[in-house]
């Protein structure tokens, strides 16, 4: 007895050969077009402290127009770890989009100090790393002095981070030395007095006592009296006229 041919599942194989041809070739093709551009969005509405034309030259490689660029050609991965190398980006996603643009999403650094020490200025970023200056744009962050290394960097660092977390800190403390023993002194924005903080401990708590002390003394006009705030007893808040 002779075996039926199944047309239909014959059917469906070309079918699915067919597609698949055509798959690859319209794939084929859509490689080897040239990108339509380059665009480049920062990812925050902070003012920008590189330009968007020194990020597309590293996006499209120092070329003079994306649209000289295969498809095919573009290495993603590379173009991102070449816009990460720039010293003011924190991380950048690089893709190309279905009407061939090639699009790059850039998430800048975020300054939270500013350090003067013998070997010059530099920024700290978010994450307790050095950021150089930009020629863009001037951050408006509290100025670093006196003694920081590489011991007491790390904690630093958290406390710039807590008062850029917290906006009345961000507002009111301008300035922090740091003293050869370890303690800090602040300088207010608005006021003459000095904030002696003590060392980098107790941070919350610190800062908590003299946003309560800080929001009944400017009720009754008192904070013009004071010279020194002392922060270092976790309990109370010690002032001097």
């Amino acid at each position: 007895m002779k075996n039926k041919i199944n047309w239909d599942s014959i059917r469906l194989l070309l079918m699915l050969a067919l597609v698949i041809g055509l798959y690859s070739f319209t794939s084929s093709r859509n490689a080897q077009r040239k990108l339509a551009k380059s665009v480049v969005v920062f990812s925050t509405d902070s003012d920008p402290f590189i330009k968007q034309e020194a990020v597309n030259k590293l996006l499209i490689e120092n070329r003079n127009d994306a649209r000289s660029i295969r498809k095919d050609k573009v290495d993603l991965n590379k173009l991102e770890k070449s816009i990460d190398s720039n010293p003011m980006i924190e991380k950048s996603e690089v893709f190309v989009s279905i009407d061939g643009v090639l699009k790059a999403v850039v998430k800048q650094k975020t300054p939270i100090a500013r350090v003067f020490d013998q070997s010059g200025s530099f920024y700290i970023d978010y994450q307790g790393n050095e950021m150089p200056l930009s020629e863009e744009f001037t951050a408006r962050v509290p100025i670093i002095s006196g003694e920081i290394n590489k011991a007491n960097r790390q904690e630093l660092s958290k406390l710039l981070q807590f008062v850029y977390d917290d906006e009345f800190l961000r507002k009111n403390i301008i300035g922090i030395q740091v003293l050869s023993n370890g303690s800090l002194k602040m300088l207010n924005r608005d006021f003459d007095f000095a904030i002696d903080f003590g060392k980098t401990i107790n941070i919350e708590r610190k800062f908590g006592n003299y946003k309560a002390f800080f929001q009944k003394a400017v009720t009754d006009s008192s904070l013009y009296k004071y010279k020194n705030i002392n922060l270092k007893f976790t309990q109370q808040v010690v002032c001097t006229k």
